[in-house]
């Protein structure tokens, strides 16, 4: 009797792995220590003869000035960031403020450790793409010293053949500048302050008086009335305590239009992201009027606890970052629809850590109530399913991509299709993982690993890059009228 055929495999990988360069640094601050050590050691450096001075700064920028764009501006904000601590009384040279900002700034090696978990989406502007190609920009989750995560970014173009190209990678890499004055919305703000706990009547002082946007300083104007307001100490403290950690976290970034994307870092910057930023999932998003806005949902994490944030961009050079709220964002892993449906927002997302789950919002920074969308139903997806990043809309309903997490903690690659119009609904999946490591993707920083945060459609083949075993990546394409035909509808 002749062998049943199998049908070949869907997917396609493609021979580039990209791996993480430990010679990519950034320049941060470094305080060594408390104010006290802070004063011994500007004080020490204040009393360097001239000729010290000028040698030691010829030194350094000798060594590092190569290996970083602006290092004189680097070593001069780092020197503001210290500039209290310098005698009232004395007049520095131009030399001694860099001298004192070299001994403040540090190295860090922004992907040291691995360059994984990434997602992909069309670059905004395609000026000069050749007829039948499409520029992209892929995201990374980068990880360095002490495990912490920043994102970073690749950019190529996939051609006519559904060939990959990444554009030259450059050695420098910088982060951007905080803008200093953001825009916040009042009503989000007050749910959010709500939601961490702050009490009512407080949140109302606290709140009076400010328009429906406002800025930090008309917020610590409102804060220095509430201090002489006669509410009890604690409930004060906890509300201005809550009210500025949240204002830090609410923030925008600007890149030079001059810098490459690959030279472009979101490293953590606020409180809540200091132990890292994780896991971006990036999404082209058309709204109704026709404007298209690049989002990206990810996880920030203090070291103790996650905050679910969203970020915003039009060109990948300016970025506003804002933090989610309501009872359906306390987890992590939340992917947005790439537009509404019904009107409403819609985005998949992780509740309990074991299934996946669907929520719909008029607004796109408030989300409550998310519904069970999916339980593991295969062995191989038993301890886990969980989405891998936006889905893709087609004629025959939005194909999603989701992890299985199987014995050994071997994770694999799905595929399901939703209801076009109603995506709580699972239409139909395929009966095997399109993605399961092979011989050459076990090892690495945690094995047995494939895992996406998003994917781009180009022509009728679906890019997916995915890390491996978390610490480098790859990237497979399949045929995305073969994969319709493949999976089993109900």
């Amino acid at each position: 009797m002749k062998a049943k055929e199998q049908p070949r495999s869907l997917i396609k990988r493609r021979p580039t792995l990209l791996n993480a360069e430990s010679s990519r640094v950034i320049t941060r601050p470094h305080i060594p220590g408390d104010r006290a050590r802070t004063k011994k050691l500007v004080t020490r450096i204040l009393k360097l003869r001239d000729d010290d001075v000028h040698h030691l700064l010829e030194d350094v920028i000798h060594e590092f000035s190569a290996r970083h764009r602006n290092f004189r501006e680097a070593l001069q904000r780092n020197f503001e960031r210290i500039s209290e601590h310098v005698p009232k009384h004395a007049t520095l040279t131009t030399e001694q403020r860099l001298l004192l900002g070299a001994y403040f700034t540090s190295e860090y090696s922004v992907e040291a450790a691995a360059l994984f978990n990434p997602s992909i989406v069309p670059q905004p502007d395609q000026t000069g793409v050749k007829k039948g190609s499409l520029r992209f920009v892929m995201s990374f989750r980068g990880i360095g010293e002490g495990h912490v995560s920043s994102i970073e970014f690749r950019s190529g173009i996939v051609d006519e053949n559904n060939d990959i190209y990444f554009d030259p990678v450059s050695h420098y890499v910088a982060t951007p500048e905080m803008h200093t004055t953001p825009v916040y919305q009042r009503l989000h703000f007050r749910r959010k302050l709500e939601e961490l706990g702050a009490r009512d009547r407080v949140i109302n002082h606290l709140l009076d008086g400010l328009g429906e946007t406002f800025t930090v300083n008309e917020l610590e104007l409102q804060i220095s009335k509430l201090r002489s307001a006669k509410y009890r100490l604690i409930d004060k403290q906890r509300a201005i305590d809550t009210a500025l950690w949240l204002a830090r976290s609410n923030y925008e970034v600007i890149f030079r239009p001059d810098q490459p994307i690959s030279e472009r870092v979101l490293f953590p910057v606020s409180e809540n992201e200091s132990a890292g930023i994780e896991d971006a999932r990036f999404v082209r998003f058309l709204d109704d009027d026709g404007s298209v806005t690049y989002y990206a949902t990810y996880t920030a994490y203090n070291g103790f606890v996650i905050l679910p944030q969203l970020l915003q961009t039009d060109d990948f050079l300016t970025f506003r970052i804002h933090t989610l709220s309501g009872n359906a964002v306390q987890n992590k892993g939340m992917a947005l629809f790439p537009r509404k449906i019904n009107g409403r927002f819609a985005m998949l997302s992780r509740q309990d850590g074991v299934n996946n789950y669907i929520m719909f919002s008029d607004s796109l920074r408030f989300w409550n109530d998310p519904d069970l969308l999916q339980e593991p139903v295969h062995p191989q997806e038993y301890v886990q399913v969980g989405n891998c990043g936006s889905p893709v809309e087609t004629s025959e309903g939005w194909i999603a991509l989701f992890h299985g997490v199987g014995p050994m903690r071997r994770y694999s690659i799905w595929a399901e299709l939703l209801d076009i119009d109603d995506p709580s609904k699972v239409i139909g999946r395929l009966d095997e993982p399109i993605l399961t490591p092979d011989e050459h993707e076990r090892d690495g920083y945690v094995p047995n690993v494939v895992y996406s945060c998003g994917n781009m459609v180009h022509k009728d083949t679906l890019i997916i890059p995915y890390g491996i075993a978390d610490q480098r990546c790859r990237i497979a394409t399949l045929s995305i009228s073969e994969l319709l035909s493949r999976i089993r509808t109900d």
